[in-house]
């Protein structure tokens, strides 16, 4: 086999692997989303995310009750793949408001984390001025599964 051969194929292999990862990392988003929809029957969520061009990508998954109180974030960031949320309890039980008017209290130590907060403060905004509401937990789209 020609060496040409030998690097498309590696090539192929290297593409396969990631194709196999972004997989996995979407069933892994999809099973913490569909967890927090199933526990929590009430209130608002938001997700929210940053991709920085060289930084760490983020994102946000935010639960408010129906009163604006914070009642799960969830932050996934990383490069990788291999990258899963973490749970951030000490802004558990905080208004919403107090978040909004001071973001950045979010972004202490990673880059991004204020901006993908914002962004899922502003879907939760959205999803609690839209006519119509329904009872139960709203904001992002929820697939039944």
């Amino acid at each position: 086999m020609a060496i040409w051969q030998w690097a498309l194929l590696a090539l192929a292999l290297v593409w396969g692997l990631q194709s196999l990862g972004v997989w996995l990392q979407m069933r892994h988003y999809s099973d913490v989303f569909k967890g927090i929809t199933n526990k929590y029957a009430d209130g608002f969520v938001g997700a929210g995310n940053y991709r920085g061009r060289f930084a760490k990508g983020i994102i946000v998954l935010m639960v408010v009750t129906p009163d604006l109180v914070v009642r799960r974030l969830l932050v996934m960031s990383g490069r990788s793949v291999f990258a899963k949320f973490r749970r951030l309890e000490e802004f558990e039980g905080v208004a919403l408001d107090r978040i909004r008017s001071n973001p950045t209290i979010m972004g202490e130590g990673e880059p991004g984390v204020a901006e993908a907060v914002k962004r899922a403060i502003e879907q939760i905004d959205r999803a609690r001025l839209e006519p119509g509401k329904k009872p139960g937990l709203t904001g992002l789209k929820t697939v039944s599964a």
